[in-house]
């Protein structure tokens, strides 16, 4: 693997990694604990991705080539919205900083199922099914109450290398 390949693949998977500890933490005893707190970034992010692309298939329809486009203004730059965030700091009330950090990181896991079932020309069922296997693994630790570090490690760097190799990208 070159640089730009470790980049992309395994430093983002950390960065989404921490990004998403920071979210389970919000929903389980933070800011998006109370149910109607929580589906309120749940429905924007669907917004956020269903609004783009509907305008985006509205103003290419008589394109087909540029019409394969449609996915493109639904993902939130997830690095770009937290960047902005930090930025303004403290003038930022808390919660508003969880909700868009929530709708960002959903509306990121729903470009992500777009682009895996739209767009991944080869995706392979083999490992999409070791993919969902080892993440039920890491449920089933969760709900052992397990607390040790390496076993969600070792099944985290396996559930990374089958999503690698499985063709979603």
């Amino acid at each position: 693997m070159n640089v730009l390949h470790w980049i992309n693949d395994a430093l983002m998977a950390a960065f989404f990694f921490f990004v998403t500890l920071e979210i389970k933490r919000e929903f389980l005893q933070g800011e998006l604990s109370n149910r109607k707190q929580a589906l309120l970034p749940i429905i924007a992010a669907i917004g956020g991705m269903l609004v783009p692309a509907l305008i985006y298939i509205y103003i290419n329809f008589q394109n087909t080539v540029t019409l394969n486009g449609w996915a493109i203004p639904s993902a939130t730059d997830i690095a770009f919205s937290l960047g902005v965030l930090s930025l303004l700091g403290s003038r930022v009330p808390l919660s508003l900083k969880v909700f868009l950090t929530a709708l960002a990181i959903i509306d990121d896991l729903g470009a992500i199922v777009i682009i895996a079932f739209f767009y991944s020309g080869d995706l392979s069922i083999i490992y999409l099914t070791l993919l969902l296997l080892t993440f039920i693994g890491l449920l089933i630790l969760n709900k052992l109450n397990i607390k040790k570090f390496l076993p969600y490690l070792m099944l985290g760097l396996i559930l990374w290398f089958f999503t690698h190799e499985s063709g979603i990208h």
